[in-house]
């Protein structure tokens, strides 16, 4: 059944072999291409409609779609989220969307106590194929709840599936992926990355399970996912210009973590920093440091570094700039496993 629709899906379309696409033209052409492939795919969400979304990624589709299947809902995060649920149990794929991250909060009773359960809950009578849309992390200068990192708390969650594109390329293909999922996946869109471009390769969207190297490299390895993989490879760039050898593992799938990635990777190098902007207390950075030491224990030459937010609550405005690790930080981070020395 899985096997049909992605390849129903794949021959929907047709577009030229490579595009360049901002993040948010990406998003929009797989929402558009799993909505022509399946008539039981249903977009919805605040502004989503008419509006086609606040970071206009659902533009045009209830034009072309119909307001049956691309509509727009009341500001009441638990009711999108709830309706999802008996929408799903009815024998749709409900696509909704959390307009920011921060907005999720009021929604979690029903993403933990009914999607994520429901399957288990029924013996697999009732799968949950779910993907909530949530524009996602800072960035972007907003306001209170409207930057958040909240891939933790979806991962920590049994029966959720949690994935975070860096690229356009990414984006277009792990959406439409997900869409066909007969699991809720949780896909978390880097929305300061919305606005930037890349090339798409339309046809081949390449291995979309587990994590990719971005950047090889010998003498270390950066974990990163979402938007701090772009900024990971600015330092490594900038690392490079003295010798530094500096490889970038984009987890992507931050539930399941491809914990077989990690280990050739850092087995490879034999040192890890882990980035991200969540806090760093019980932020997914522990649980990436805790694979890569069970790993690769045995050849580490430095404990695993991370580099994250404060414990603090998500700051908005210009705050954000001394929240969000830097390039300094990272190299900071960089320095001090290189010069690591036992004893």
């Amino acid at each position: 059944m899985l096997e049909s629709t992605t390849a129903t899906l794949d021959a929907a379309v047709e577009y030229a072999e490579v595009e360049h696409l901002s993040m948010q033209q990406a998003l929009n052409r797989a929402l558009d291409d799993v909505l022509t492939a399946d008539p039981k795919t249903l977009v919805f969400g605040e502004d989503c409609g008419r509006l086609g979304g606040v970071f206009r990624i659902t533009d045009g589709l209830q034009a072309k779609h119909g307001d049956a299947r691309v509509f727009d809902t009341p500001l009441a995060e638990s009711g999108i989220l709830g309706m999802s649920v008996g929408l799903a149990m009815a024998g749709f794929h409900p696509i909704p969307e959390v307009q920011f991250d921060g907005f999720a909060y009021p929604a979690i009773n029903q993403i933990v106590c009914q999607i994520a359960r429901m399957n288990y809950r029924s013996r697999g009578k009732l799968p949950m194929p779910v993907t909530l849309r949530v524009p996602s992390f800072g960035g972007i200068r907003a306001p209170e709840h409207h930057g958040e990192s909240l891939e933790a708390l979806f991962a920590h969650v049994p029966g959720l599936k949690v994935v975070s594109p860096s690229d356009a390329h990414d984006a277009y293909h792990l959406l439409k992926f997900a869409a066909t999922r007969p699991d809720p996946v949780i896909f978390m869109e880097p929305k300061s990355r919305y606005w930037q471009k890349g090339a798409v390769d339309m046809r081949d969207g390449g291995t979309l399970r587990g994590a990719r190297i971005v950047r090889p490299g010998r003498h270390l390895t950066l974990v990163a996912w979402g938007a701090m993989v772009a900024r990971c490879l600015q330092v490594a760039e900038l690392a490079a210009e003295d010798g530094i050898d500096v490889e970038v593992l984009d987890l992507r799938w931050l539930k399941p973590i491809d914990a077989d990635a990690l280990a050739r990777s850092v087995g490879k190098t034999r040192r890890a920093v882990v980035v991200h902007e969540a806090p760093l207390t019980s932020g997914l950075g522990a649980e990436v440091a805790q694979l890569i030491t069970q790993h690769c224990f045995d050849t580490l030459k430095a404990p695993v570094e991370r580099v994250t937010g404060f414990d603090v609550p998500y700051p908005s405005g210009d705050l954000e700039d001394e929240y969000i690790p830097n390039i300094d930080r990272i190299l900071l981070g960089i320095q001090r496993v290189l010069e690591y020395r036992r004893g």
